[in-house]
């Protein structure tokens, strides 16, 4: 059973969090990808009880009924939100999972909180914007690289472009999901689409846009700009998981952090996908807490 909170966050904001698994378990700080609002899903929260992992996953600002920023920020930001979070709930030290956009998250904890945050995995993560050696667009979908060239166009122009194309798809019912997907999804990923996944995609969605582009348009600014911290710092143990077909977020992603976090364990696949790599959630947590010295 999960329980919502709204926690008292920084400049007099609100934190929306759902926390479940193991109550007495090691903290287990999940990020969700982009867009995406805390939403209960069983297997997820079946998986951390299973592993005496105490599942806390955070709406950011702008998302569900967390209190937007008052200016966009970077990815490094979110720590600040993560450690009153995890300060409110009593979790000391902790280990954290990133899918796709909140891999940077789960990376930012790693290097800025390296005596609290124990490992970090990165799921089917983003590599930095222009980092070097990496050709960020190759292989990733059309409408993906429509919606990040009109994030570099700036808020007004992004936030344009997420009312038109983005914010109906979040509306979309379990069964229009492959749909309002399009070329983001590829056959593997459409294979696990099933009633209680697709369910619970539309939930994360659907209260993603509760208030609007705002939280939507924070996130793809963050995405086009600088981290706000450097990988290079990183001394926690970090794995790295990606399958190639992954139309969101490409294999050489998963491959360019391999290579550039130090020391980071790599598990990259030929058959998986970006919602594919999921329905191993209990083999991925397993190996994060035994990454995180945790049993």
């Amino acid at each position: 059973m999960s329980d919502l909170l709204h926690v008292p966050g920084p400049d007099g904001r609100t934190i929306e969090t759902l926390v479940g698994g193991d109550p007495d378990g090691v903290g287990l700080l999940f990020h969700g990808g982009s867009p995406s609002a805390a939403a209960a899903y069983q297997p997820f929260d079946d998986a951390a009880r299973s592993l005496g992992l105490r599942l806390v996953t955070i709406s950011r600002p702008g998302y569900g009924a967390s209190t937007p920023r008052p200016a966009p920020g970077r990815y490094a930001d979110d720590v600040v939100e993560s450690e009153i979070v995890l300060d409110h709930l009593g979790i000391d030290q902790f280990v954290t999972l990133g899918w796709s956009g909140g891999g940077p998250r789960a990376l930012a904890c790693a290097a800025l909180l390296p005596g609290r945050c124990r490992a970090a995995a990165s799921l089917a993560g983003v590599a930095p914007y222009g980092a070097e050696g990496l050709d960020w667009f190759n292989g990733m979908a059309e409408e993906n690289h429509e919606e990040y060239h009109a994030a570099e166009a700036g808020p007004a122009a992004y936030e344009t472009f997420v009312v038109e194309h983005v914010l109906p798809m979040l509306a979309a019912t379990p069964d229009e999901l492959e749909e309002a997907f399009g070329g983001l999804v590829t056959p593997v990923d459409v294979a696990v689409l099933t009633a209680e996944f697709a369910d619970w995609m539309s939930r994360t969605f659907n209260h993603a846009g509760a208030q609007g582009a705002i939280g939507v348009r924070d996130d793809g600014l963050a995405a086009v700009s600088p981290w706000g911290f450097d990988l290079a710092d990183i001394t926690v143990p970090v794995a790295i998981w990606q399958g190639r077909q992954d139309a969101m977020v490409p294999y050489a992603h998963g491959e360019w952090l391999a290579a550039h976090v130090p020391g980071a364990q790599a598990h990259l696949f030929e058959d998986e996908g970006h919602l594919s790599l999921v329905d191993q959630m209990d083999v991925i947590l397993a190996d994060l807490k035994r990454l995180g010295g945790a049993g």
